[in-house]
């Protein structure tokens, strides 16, 4: 029988876009959810599913940030989504019937995966998100983590607009899965001194920062400041062993390659091959390698987890808590292999005797140590703020500044001069948009440099709906200012709970 290494090992899984309905569909926009949606969501639950179907519990701690959850409910990204898969299911039929005996063979197998996803989405997904992840929750395979209502950069963000952020966001977590979530991951594990009190005013129990935010000792979770609520570090030296800015598993000769396509079929029909091997050069994708590489990086991760556990555990002379955190997305969207390599990581951990819990199994379970007072981080570049407010990005500073002084002071306007006993779908609108436009998407996109023009049309579109209904309202013109809001509100049908009523006064 294995020995029982000492202390637990936790996984969380971070999963997030913005919104994206109505808004572009090709190379950015609702491709990136249907895509997202088909390789990712759709594989991941399926194993937390047969997880939970098989007695496990307490697997890992799941975030779904509220403007995910959005779109997973939402009819016309559900209808279209159906449609996205059957499309996937025909361009796979033409590209099998080509003559080039590579491309058939992608077709064939391109063929079976999108009549797979087709019927696990007919038969889960088709009346939204909320119905797959209610009965996760219930079967206490996963602790969901919640989060602010539009993904914001908090600490940048009005005081005001970020409690009343934090709160939405609870709110609308309650909403979808009859239940708040005690835990959150903040938008991109940004922090600043102080939050901490907004946490536990919201009633959060805990949160991720990133490693370095605890200077690198994430051995146990650290309650910030007098305020109680816990602060769990990920710990870079085994979440790296998968994903890390330089390497990681995905990057393995044999796995599908990410970033190469067949154009004519718009299919991935080639292996990583080599780190330095130029597209044209690389090797067709052959599923039969694969399996060998997974296991060898289930074994490999794993010897990991048991090794930083018992070191761990040693340095600090009591059983240490080791967290691994990664985007949902990773698994199936960028590493195409990730939900076999996590379903079987999951299964083994246990025959390894490795204790799997999650942040709150953790934090319930004391691998808490003492308080300890934070810098200003996150998980970006530097792990400081500069990709969202750097010098690439100043406009979108100074854009997120302005547009946010011009929604407040017309809400706490209306505010004044509304019976505060109806709804105000001017205020409600005004707000909607503003939340849209402080998306902490849009500067990260920027900076990485990655569809930097789409992110900043989508910013400055929000910015504009913003201005144009509050000038409206401000000038007295109410029935355009209703007008304008229904327009808007019309095109992203999004948040329909938020109401400006529950803004703190000035």
């Amino acid at each position: 029988m294995t020995d029982r290494v000492p202390g637990q090992f936790t996984l969380v899984l971070h999963s997030h876009l913005p919104w994206l309905p109505n808004h572009g569909r090709w190379p950015v926009g609702e491709e990136w959810l249907y895509q997202s949606w088909a390789d990712s969501y759709l594989p991941v639950f399926g194993v937390l599913r047969r997880l939970a179907e098989d007695g496990f519990t307490d697997q890992l701690s799941l975030g779904v940030t509220p403007v995910l959850a959005a779109q997973l409910d939402d009819p016309y990204a559900a209808a279209s989504m159906h449609e996205w898969l059957a499309d996937w299911q025909l361009r796979a039929m033409e590209a099998a019937t080509s003559r080039d005996p590579d491309r058939a063979d992608t077709g064939t197998r391109e063929f079976r995966a999108a009549a797979a996803a087709l019927a696990d989405f007919e038969t889960q997904w088709r009346h939204g998100g909320s119905p797959q992840i209610r009965p996760l929750v219930s079967s206490g395979v996963i602790e969901l983590l919640g989060g602010p209502l539009a993904h914001p950069f908090a600490p940048l963000l009005d005081p005001r607009l970020r409690r009343l952020s934090l709160r939405e966001g609870l709110a609308d977590a309650r909403l979808r899965w009859g239940s708040t979530p005690s835990g959150i991951w903040a938008p991109e594990c940004a922090y600043a001194p102080g939050m901490e009190t907004e946490y536990a005013a919201a009633g959060v129990r805990h949160f991720m920062v990133d490693g370095p935010t605890l200077h690198g000792d994430t051995a146990l979770g650290r309650p910030v400041g007098d305020s109680g609520v816990v602060a769990f570090g990920r710990d870079l030296t085994v979440s790296y062993r998968v994903w890390s800015p330089k390497s990681g598993y995905p990057g393995h000769a044999d796995y599908r390659d990410f970033h190469t396509y067949d154009h004519e079929t718009g299919f991935k029909s080639v292996r990583v091959t080599g780190k330095t091997v130029p597209a044209e050069a690389k090797k067709t994708y052959d599923p039969a390698r694969v399996d060998a590489a997974i296991d060898k990086h289930v074994d490999d991760f794993i010897d990991a987890v048991r090794d930083r556990l018992i070191s761990e555990s040693d340095r600090i002379g009591r059983p240490a808590l080791v967290v691994a955190a990664f985007d949902t997305e990773l698994y199936g969207h960028w590493w195409h292999e990730g939900p076999i390599w996590l379903e079987r990581l999951l299964r083994r951990l246990p025959e390894a005797g490795i204790t799997v819990g999650t942040l709150d199994t953790a934090r319930r379970d004391g691998y808490v140590g003492e308080p300890v007072e934070l810098s200003d981080s996150s998980w970006g570049s530097g792990k400081d703020w500069r990709v969202w407010e750097g010098p690439q990005v100043q406009h979108l500073v100074q854009l997120n500044s302005e547009v946010t002084a011009t929604a407040l002071d017309s809400l706490d306007k209306r505010a004044s001069s509304t019976a505060p006993t109806e709804r105000d779908e001017v205020s409600d609108q005004i707000l909607r948009e503003t939340l849209m436009t402080v998306q902490s998407d849009w500067p990260f996109m920027v900076s990485k440099d990655t569809a930097a023009g789409y992110a900043e049309d989508r910013a400055y579109k929000h910015a504009h709906a913003t201005r144009e209904i509050s000038a409206a309202a401000d000038a007295g013109r109410d029935d355009q200012a209703l007008r304008l809001a229904r327009g808007w509100r019309n095109a992203d049908n999004l948040f329909g709970a938020l109401d400006a009523r529950r803004l703190e006064e000035r």
